[in-house]
């Protein structure tokens, strides 16, 4: 099977309302806005940042990783009006052997509870399983980061459990649960049956 590989393509992802493309440096105030909200990053693993100049070096980070194929990120866009209004993609994935990838997302406030990210998260699910190829995806998630959750379970993901103190912030180590999604799963609620994936 030929394994995937990104080579620092971030390919535009169509969906119904939005479109997942790569975020550009001179998109930086738009991208503050939400990076810099604290209710947005509030559940995050980065704090909220203090200037568009924070978002421009984000940026021009995600990017680079793309590069190395240790993550690819999108920007959130909406189709009527190309406005961002968030981004999403994998944080990181291990084919040989694994065949797994860590997905995170974040949206603005302001287009919170109108479906957006049940979108995106249509196109993550399909990017990974049928063009990564993986069999596993998988989420951490804070304990009190209930529509996160939701979300993620109205989509057939299943939560395995507590990892206590997994992950190292500012405020100290936290608690996160793994939330996944395996291939088979996806498969059969997608089309009702199974397929020879690999």
């Amino acid at each position: 099977m030929k394994m995937y590989e990104c080579k620092g393509s971030i390919p535009v992802l169509e969906g119904r309302r939005i479109r997942l493309r790569k975020m550009e440096v001179r998109e930086a105030r738009r991208v503050f806005t939400f990076w810099s909200d604290s209710e947005v990053t509030r559940y995050m693993n980065m704090e909220s940042m203090f200037s568009p100049e924070d978002a421009e070096d984000m940026i021009e980070l995600l990017n680079r990783l793309s590069l190395s194929e240790d993550a690819i990120r999108w920007g959130i866009e909406l189709k009527e009006n190309g406005e961002l209004i968030g981004s999403c993609g994998f944080n990181h994935w291990q084919l040989s052997g694994a065949f797994k990838g860590e997905i995170g997302y974040e949206l603005s406030r302001s287009h919170w509870r109108k479906g957006y990210m049940s979108e995106a998260l249509d196109l993550l699910h399909a990017f990974g399983f049928e063009t990564m190829k993986l069999n596993r995806l998988e989420a951490m998630v804070d304990p009190r980061n209930e529509p996160s959750q939701r979300l993620l379970e109205s989509f057939g993901w299943s939560r395995e459990g507590l990892l206590r103190q997994v992950q190292y912030t500012s405020t100290g180590y936290k608690d996160m649960l793994l939330y996944s999604l395996l291939y088979e799963e996806w498969n059969k609620k997608e089309n009702g049956t199974y397929a020879n994936h690999q």
